[in-house]
């Protein structure tokens, strides 16, 4: 069986969806849509300049790649089309409330919809849980992971790539950080409350750029986003992993760095050893895009689990309203 991807949206990250699309046995891609025709035709395949269009090619999955404002319209399209799937970039709709009555859409349509929250999948998140899940540093207590693309300073800041970055009232946490909120659920659990100090940094940027969130996970693991989006790390590209991380457990710490190498140092010892290489993809995070797309197709022609559906991305949501709600009132709050 071959399934049939269109994608909604030909901006900037659809770049790395559709050659994610173009790379996966067992699909193909029927169409491309976006307001511009010039963009849809530049991946070489079918192009249209709307949603109705491209859902008369009759798509098993429909991929939209559209900012927050557009997400809530062309799900409800598409659900008229009954597609196997939906897979809906984040920021997931425009509020909690349109992200609530959609979810409630799909599951009464029956249509998985997935959010395309994608750095859980990202290589070096995979094999942390595996280690973590193995033991390699007993019980986990502590976790931080220091944001640090070197991307936010200066008047010019995201103008050539995201420009839409500078005028957004919320930035660091609703666009970036979310992403943490996300892959701190999947390695360390739900969390129950959350603390945060926020800031800007850069002032021609509209909302916050840097901060420090933190999350208390069951067991008593105690995780820090730590986040400034004028700084960089060491890295030969710094939007690989876009920091570096450090999880702490009884047995031992395991070390993310950003050239997405994990290493780990056993308790008491001087030396850390190597568990998986420097990541060799010269795209976006991993290849975490591809990743995501792979687990979405193995779930309909496998019947394996979804991650990441929209009844559960929802807790993102909840908890990034909390985070805002924390830095707001200036206490510790419960999600």
């Amino acid at each position: 069986m071959t399934l049939r991807i269109a994608c909604l949206g030909a901006g900037y990250f659809s770049q790395f969806h559709i050659s994610g699309w173009q790379r996966i046995e067992g699909v193909t891609l029927v169409g491309v849509a976006d307001r511009s025709p010039e963009k849809a035709k530049a991946f070489g395949a079918p192009a249209f300049d709307n949603i109705d269009a491209l859902l008369a090619t009759n798509p098993d999955i429909v991929d939209i790649i559209l900012p927050p404002v557009g997400h809530a319209e062309a799900i409800r399209k598409a659900l008229a089309r009954s597609p196997q799937a939906i897979i809906c970039q984040k920021p997931f709709c425009t509020s909690l409330q349109e992200a609530r009555e959609i979810t409630q859409l799909a599951e009464e349509a029956g249509v998985p919809l997935v959010v395309h929250e994608n750095f859980r999948f990202q290589p070096w998140y995979r094999k942390i849980k595996a280690a973590l899940q193995a033991g390699r540093i007993g019980t986990t207590l502590q976790a931080s992971f220091r944001l640090r693309p070197g991307d936010g300073q200066g008047p010019d800041a995201y103008l050539a790539r995201q420009p839409y970055f500078q005028k957004m009232e919320r930035f660091l946490i609703h666009e970036t950080g979310v992403h943490w909120v996300d892959t701190f659920r999947y390695l360390f659990g739900e969390p129950s409350h959350v603390y945060a100090d926020l800031r800007r940094v850069n002032p021609v940027i509209a909302g916050e750029d840097a901060g420090y969130v933190t999350f208390d996970h069951p067991g008593g693991v105690r995780a820090l986003f730590d986040a400034n989006r004028s700084l960089d790390h060491a890295a030969d590209n710094t939007r690989r992993t876009m920091g570096e991380a450090l999880i702490e457990g009884t047995e031992g710490a395991l070390t993310l760095y950003g050239d997405g190498s994990i290493w780990v140092r056993p308790f008491g010892a001087l030396e850390a050893e190597e568990i998986s290489p420097p990541d060799q993809h010269e795209g976006f995070g991993g290849d975490c895009t591809k990743a995501l797309q792979e687990h979405v197709v193995s779930a309909l022609l496998n019947g394996t689990a979804l991650e990441n559906e929209a009844r559960d991305y929802l807790r993102v949501i909840e908890i990034e309203h909390a985070i805002y709600r924390s830095a707001d009132e200036g206490r510790k709050l419960e999600v």
